[in-house]
């Protein structure tokens, strides 16, 4: 066995990987840029190496320095992670070179599942069921069009070597692919240096499930059952649970056997992915595959019982896999969401800035894989996670309720983040049914995620949340003047929902109180205290968990089920009053087009006077390694530029004007 070993990543699963090889005794050596000088992952290795400044390119992605950094440690192998070079072929080549084992595949099953082309070819020669498309290169939109034609629309652009939803766009039309080919094209070559793209037919209201292979040095291949990953933004993942809630039995067998098969095809070993798209009848149809460890990987290790981690570096090391495929067995449920430092109410765009707060939620059924701790800096140079929160339960049904349970509990603050959205998901009918498609975020959220208007079941308890709150708030500032107790906390109050008004009652009941509105009567109770961020409610049997802060106007904010809400608890002249105060009028900004996000100018794509129509580009703004096209909201006439290609932009920056 390795007595150190190096990792050649950062965050969230670099951590992860130190955490498996602490557990076997290994040593671990951690790579940084200066941009991570302080980063979780530097901190809990035994070992740290500066390998460059911020970019990636400059840092992560060098091989040179990463085999320096194996040399001048000492270690004798080195874990990839995911991202970053963990399925680039000559990563692996230069590491046997320089006599340091690669925990991962070979470098031919690397390069050959790498391209997206060549590795259809080698899964239709295995005999696995593939996409219908064009499996060569096309050069451009013009020789796309007849292709595209000819599979029929929709089709799919991909970049060859792509992954991660990068160079992938969806074309309906001739219009669509001229539009798309070029933007894939482009964001290919960005991403990967290697603009190639081809062009296969769009499987509507797919599903995308995966399968988990296994294999050894001594010809061992097993899968270990699948992952359901439909819940996807931009070709991201957002949520993968595991089982599938969709599979039944026969299918699953038959697409556990064709990934088997393929891995066999390419002499695969460690762990490793096949990726399918599932369509309303259960066909399945081979999408990719992924040579790496995936993000996703805890909830098959939830159900399964096994670490994958262990597995890769025992099988680098030339053990033989312990088990068969008869051994493997999946047992309870699991489900992984993505937190994300995100704005999911400005299109999802990124957020950058430092965690003043950051408290993930804890428990037997709970499992936090994180990269960060309060304090730290969420970087514009590298993806946004901030966590993974996986979750684990007897059932599907339990494994919701442990989710719904955990978001709620899960405070961060300092940068916008994407917890309220998730809780919606996983509130959402949609959701608990196991209706789940890639389409499904456009269709749940089609005019983008906005808090409900009309009220929903979470608005109970955030407004006996907003109720408890504002009690102890007096409790706090009045009960040392005010001898009769009862009589500060008996009262008639009004609570303004969103500008939403519901009469209450209140008066103490032992420790609790009772809460008495037209409709509806209850007893409640809490411990919260004045600055906690986390209200924990006993409503009857049930605890529940309310996030909650103070805003100014006496006002809070509050979150459940991600449903988040302003709230007010007034007495009944001051909501009257309250009431007629006109809303403050916004700032006019119709005529700007501003950042909605920190990043850099990439390009500008209009000139000072020039006619526009709606919907037309304006400019690319890059963050956080992914292009945003900022188009044209109406139609209208360039009248400024107030920024240039190159330009590093702030949130809400001005680029240009129109008349």
């Amino acid at each position: 066995m390795f007595r150190k070993i190096l990792i050649a990543n950062r965050g969230e699963i670099a951590c992860r990987i130190i955490r498996t090889a602490r557990q076997m005794g290994i040593a671990t050596v951690a790579v940084y840029s200066e941009a991570d000088a302080e980063a979780l992952h530097v901190r809990e290795a035994d070992e740290a190496v500066l390998i460059g400044p911020p970019p990636s390119a400059d840092s992560y992605l060098r091989i040179d320095r990463i085999v320096e950094a194996c040399g001048s440690t000492g270690a004798e192998a080195v874990h990839p992670g995911y991202g970053f070079l963990s399925e680039r072929a000559e990563f692996a080549t230069a590491l046997a070179k320089a006599g340091i084992v690669f925990i991962g595949p070979p470098p031919e099953a690397i390069a050959a599942m790498g391209d997206k082309i060549e590795s259809k070819r080698l899964a239709q020669a295995a005999g696995v069921s593939t996409v219908p498309g064009h499996l060569d290169v096309i050069p451009g939109a013009e020789h796309a069009i007849p292709i595209a034609r000819e599979i029929g629309y929709p089709v799919m652009i991909k970049a060859s070597a792509g992954g991660g939803g990068k160079g992938m766009r969806i074309a309906h039309n001739d219009a669509e692919l001229r539009d798309g080919f070029s933007g894939a094209q482009h964001e290919a070559k960005s991403s990967f240096g290697d603009e190639r793209v081809f062009i296969e037919k769009y499987i509507e209201q797919p599903r995308h499930i995966e399968i988990q292979v296994m294999g050894d040095a001594h010809g061992n291949i097993v899968h270990l059952g699948e992952r359901e990953c439909s819940i996807q933004r931009r070709h991201q993942k957002v949520i993968e649970e595991a089982p599938s809630p969709f599979l039944d039995a026969e299918t699953r067998a038959a697409m556990g056997a064709q990934a088997v098969a393929l891995a066999r095809a390419v002499g695969y070993r460690s762990a490793g992915t096949i990726e399918f798209l599932v369509d309303r009848q259960r066909n399945f149809y081979f999408l990719e595959m992924n040579t790496r460890l995936q993000v996703e990987h805890p909830v098959t290790e939830l159900v399964t019982g096994l670490d994958l981690v262990e597995l890769m570096i025992r099988i680098a090391a030339g053990e033989k896999l312990p088990f068969r495929q008869d051994d493997v067995r999946q047992q309870g449920w699991a489900i992984e969401t993505r937190v994300y430092a995100e704005d999911p109410t400005r299109n999802f765009l990124p957020s950058i800035g430092r965690l003043v707060r950051y408290r993930p939620p804890e428990g037997e059924s709970v499992r936090i894989d994180s990269g960060v701790f309060e304090g730290a800096e969420i970087s514009l140079y590298y993806d946004p996670m901030i966590a993974k929160l996986i979750v684990y339960g007897a059932d599907r049904e339990a494994a919701i309720g442990q989710l719904q349970d955990a978001l709620d509990g899960f405070y961060i603050s300092g940068v916008r983040h994407n917890v309220a959205f998730l809780g919606a998901i996983a509130a959402s009918e949609r959701f608990r049914a196991g209706a789940l498609s890639t389409d499904f975020i456009a269709e749940i959220f089609p005019a983008g995620f906005i808090p409900p208007a009309e009220p929903v079941a979470a608005d109970r308890a955030i407004l006996i949340a907003a109720v408890l709150a504002e009690l102890k708030l007096r409790d706090n500032e009045l009960a040392s003047t005010i001898a009769d107790h009862d009589a500060l906390v008996s009262s008639d109050l009004v609570v303004r929902l969103n500008r939403q008004a519901c009469a209450i009652s209140v008066r103490p009941e032992g420790s609790a109180y009772r809460i008495e509105s037209s409709d509806k009567t209850c007893v409640a109770a809490t411990d919260w205290r004045p600055g906690l961020p986390l209200l924990h409610l006993r409503l009857g049997d049930a605890i529940l968990t309310v996030q909650i802060e103070r805003l100014a106007g006496r006002a809070f904010r509050l979150v459940h089920r991600g449903v988040v809400r302003r709230a007010q608890v007034l007495p009944p002249r001051a909501a009257e009053l309250a009431a007629l105060m006109p809303e403050k009028a916004a700032a006019d900004t119709s005529r700007l087009v501003q950042s909605p996000m920190p990043g850099l100018l990439a390009a500008v794509v209009v000139a000072e006077g020039q006619e526009v129509k709606a919907g037309e580009p304006l400019v690319v703004v890059e963050a956080m390694k992914m292009e945003n096209v900022l188009r044209a909201e109406r139609d209208g006439k360039v009248a400024r530029l107030r920024a240039k290609p190159g330009d590093s932009l702030a949130v809400d920056q001005v680029i240009l004007e129109f008349e």
